[in-house]
């Protein structure tokens, strides 16, 4: 049994909260908002994000930090990427030398582009900051349903042991030396999903978002690659099974925004309808100007860019994407140039 901290009552933290409370460890939820915690502590469901679902009475709910984060074996940063460094400078005055930090929030931060276990390393040179991601929203998660993640550590003993802390027989983690390809994955395919969104709001079908996903995810690997993550992460849970339950999936906060796009709303009047932090948003802008400082061609990603960003329309980015230049899926060393 684990003494665990979450910082974020969000629907993922509150949901990690429910897996590892029934996991047997002692979990205290924080909540940055005095009345949010109050009403879950009252009411014992997240109303607004995950109703209907009972939150376990030995979750123990808060608005103290210090109470979050003192004595605790594994904190979990939980709140939305844009607030993951403002978090850690709050935090660091509570940590521990060696204090492991589990970040399950997924984006690159813009300006920096840093992944967010850099951020909390630079913010708090002193802890251990590993991530888990994977194919995993919190509504169902929340319920019971199987979900698998990957843990993503520097040494493997840390790796097995969040791995050890989160398996259930409804929840199972694999391992990964790799956190640079698990967080990239888990940032860039919100891109990619507001893409495949827009295409479900331009009225296109199954055909299309095939497209968006195999393509997407070719060219997240590519990236990866030459910022020096590993091609079989991509291949695995935090890299083509996340882009496929985020393109598919109605629990989609990017998929939602990316439809309402594809209506014809702007970013802002999308992310003010989903109601929710669309992390895409943010890891576009990230994605495009990693793409333009690795030199590697990421076209979907440039034409989600450019709709958010230069108020591009919808069916015009589709249009260009289909009348690129012709390309090599494959190659092979019996195509001998003519």
């Amino acid at each position: 049994m684990a003494n665990i901290g979450i910082i974020g009552a969000g629907s993922w933290g509150t949901a990690l909260g429910i897996l590892l409370v029934n996991n047997g460890h002692n979990t205290t939820l924080w909540s940055h908002r005095l009345e949010q915690a109050e009403e879950l502590v009252w009411t014992r469901e997240h109303r607004e994000k995950l109703p209907g679902v009972q939150l376990p009475e030995s979750l123990e709910i808060t608005n103290d930090l210090e109470k979050t984060l003192v004595g605790k074996d594994i904190l979990i940063m939980a709140v939305p990427s844009v607030a993951v460094r403002q978090t850690a400078k709050r935090i660091k005055p509570y940590i521990r030398y060696g204090q492991l930090i589990v970040n399950v929030s997924k984006g690159i931060e813009e300006g920096t582009l840093m992944t967010l276990t850099d951020i909390i390393e630079e913010e708090i040179p002193e802890s251990v900051a590993c991530v888990l991601s994977g194919p995993s929203h919190a509504e169902e998660v929340s319920r019971g349903l199987p979900t698998t993640c990957v843990a993503g550590a520097k040494e493997r003993k840390t790796a097995e042991y969040i791995q050890n802390i989160f398996m259930s027989p409804v929840f199972r983690a694999y391992i990964s030396p790799d956190v640079l390809g698990i967080e990239l994955g888990g940032a860039l395919k919100n891109v990619i999903a507001l893409a495949a969104g827009a295409a479900d709001g331009l009225g296109y079908g199954d055909n299309t978002k095939a497209a968006l996903i195999t393509r997407g995810i070719s060219e997240i690997t590519r990236l990866g690659i030459a910022m020096g993550a590993k091609a079989e992460t991509f291949y695995g849970l935090s890299g083509i099974g996340d882009l496929i339950v985020t393109c598919a999936s109605r629990h989609s906060r990017n998929r939602r925004a990316g439809i309402l796009l594809g209506q014809g709303k702007t970013a802002e009047e999308a992310m003010k309808e989903v109601k929710m932090v669309v992390e895409g948003v943010y890891s576009a802008k990230a994605g495009w100007e990693l793409s333009q400082k690795y030199q590697v061609e990421m076209p979907i990603i440039q034409q989600v860019y450019q709709v958010l960003f230069e108020k591009k329309s919808p069916d015009l980015a589709v249009q260009d994407l289909m009348l690129r230049d012709r390309k090599i899926e494959s190659w092979d060393v019996s195509w001998k140039p003519e």
